[in-house]
């Protein structure tokens, strides 16, 4: 299966993470979120393998600190969905797609676990 990584070209931890798997010699594809949309289905999935619409998206970023109230509160995946078009910033970054699944966020040791690298 290829290894596909979402994220921002401009975010660090999406940086950290490219850099580590090149560092690796881990062949992947990497996908900005902002250049290339992804589709509700594909949001659906990602928000349903992590536990939910809370799992995959940043609640400590900027861009959901200065959401509105009313913003922060989707009651229905119609919602979620139309906030993530909005402000695809809001999805934790990086997102790991492999044959393991789907994960966000970086980590070393978590991802040499994952890989089986480095030990």
């Amino acid at each position: 299966m290829t290894i596909e990584l979402y994220g921002l070209d401009t975010c660090d931890s999406c940086r950290k993470a490219r850099n580590w798997l090149t560092r690796f010699g881990i062949d992947f594809r990497f996908v900005d979120l902002r250049a290339q949309r992804q589709a509700p289905e594909t949001l659906k999935a990602w928000a349903a393998a992590l536990g939910g619409w809370p799992a995959l998206v940043n609640r400590q970023s900027t861009t959901w600190r200065q959401l509105p109230e009313t913003r922060k509160s989707p009651g229905s995946d119609a919602e979620w969905l139309l906030l993530l078009k909005e402000y695809p910033a809001l999805i934790k970054r990086p997102v790991l797609v492999d044959d393991q699944g789907v994960g966000v966020g970086f980590s070393d040791a978590a991802w040499k676990r994952r890989f089986g690298v480095g030990k």
